[in-house]
């Protein structure tokens, strides 16, 4: 969407393709990140953006065990806004479908979903398709059990994560045994965990981190979760796509807009946008690796790790994670030619 935004506002002739009727999805993450919002400040959109309901996080704090630690400090970032926002994606993918329509080359057609590539001599030229307490956010960890709550305002959205492959034996000891363990790790949810009723309340989302060899092909172009799946940590997998289409929109538009785009201008796009991929999905790999799985591999409450001890001492330290988590690795920035009109024209 913010891909097909960028290019109508470049000239470019722009479907966007939704395989539902509307963006109530489960499992889209809500999270707009620094750098995602300096992108809406540098459109003209920011103001207006931020009129939609959403909550803003400017700290992230963890629990574990009875220390409760500072992890990221966004007050330091050179971005306009210096805070996470919250929004559900639906808001979100609805506010640049709104200021998408302004742009008589710019059409989203909704039911839509892509089954298949049509391909002409090696090229492919087209698709085929079928007619979401504490205002802090917290990860909680204690003795084997972890748990990421984000206060939502008037609801908490919650995760529980869990060794793959232990949700049927999770199932297997019963809600009130799942009950029981939510409250181990979140003791403030113990008058609420009576709202789960069922398990078809209770989501199971697999974690993947991998990514395509080649994004590209003669007339296809895959970027974001196309192109690189990203683990929920730091909640940067947004952050990522965006950031791919922005560059996207810089390295592509006028040619798209000329029609002349080669095998070596997709090229270039993987070649901005793997590094920054790459070097994201090691982080997270680590964390998993070196945190999240020595946690829910033991029943004991494990020590406060050094890194987070240094947090503690040095608190402007915080400045370093707010900067990786809020703006990246070589964050994007919009080119001007989609600027020049920061409203875009008014189609009758």
């Amino acid at each position: 969407m913010i891909l097909g935004y960028l290019l109508a506002r470049a000239g470019v002739d722009v479907m966007v393709l939704e395989k539902h009727a509307d963006f109530l999805r489960d499992f889209r993450g809500d999270t707009i990140h620094p750098s995602t919002l300096e992108v809406m400040h540098e459109l003209g959109l920011l103001e207006e953006f931020l009129k939609r309901p959403h909550q803003e996080m400017r700290q992230i704090g963890g629990q574990i065990g009875d220390d409760f630690v500072i992890m990221a400090d966004f007050s330091h970032l050179p971005t306009q806004c210096k805070f996470i926002a919250f929004m559900p994606q639906w808001d979100f993918l609805d506010f640049l479908a709104e200021h998408g329509k302004r742009y008589p080359n710019f059409r989203l057609q909704m039911q839509a979903e892509a089954i298949d590539l049509i391909e002409d001599q090696g090229k492919i030229v087209g698709m085929t398709r079928r007619d979401t307490d504490d205002e802090q956010t917290l990860g909680r960890i204690t003795q084997g059990r972890m748990m990421v709550t984000l206060n939502r305002g008037d609801y908490w959205q919650c995760a529980y994560l869990i060794r793959k492959g232990d949700f049927e034996q999770i199932k297997n000891r019963g809600l009130e045994a799942f009950r029981a363990d939510i409250v181990a790790v979140a003791p403030f949810l113990r008058d609420r965990t009576d709202e789960l009723k069922g398990w078809e309340q209770i989501k199971l989302l697999t974690v993947l981190v991998d990514r395509l060899q080649k994004w590209y092909r003669p007339g296809l172009l895959c970027i974001g979760d196309a192109a690189h799946a990203m683990s929920p940590i730091g909640g940067v997998g947004i952050n990522l796509a965006i950031q791919d289409a922005v560059a996207t929109a810089n390295l592509l538009g006028e040619r798209l807009s000329r029609g002349t785009v080669s095998i070596a201008d997709l090229q270039r796009v993987q070649f901005r946008r793997e590094l920054p991929t790459r070097i994201t999905q090691t982080a997270q790999v680590f964390i998993q690796n070196r945190l999240i799985r020595q946690i829910l591999g033991s029943d004991e409450q494990i020590q406060l790790p050094w890194i987070l001890r240094v947090l503690m001492r040095w608190p402007f330290l915080r400045r370093i994670p707010a900067r990786l988590i809020g703006i990246g690795f070589r964050p994007e920035h919009v080119n001007r030619i989609f600027v020049a009109e920061a409203q875009g024209p008014t189609v009758a």
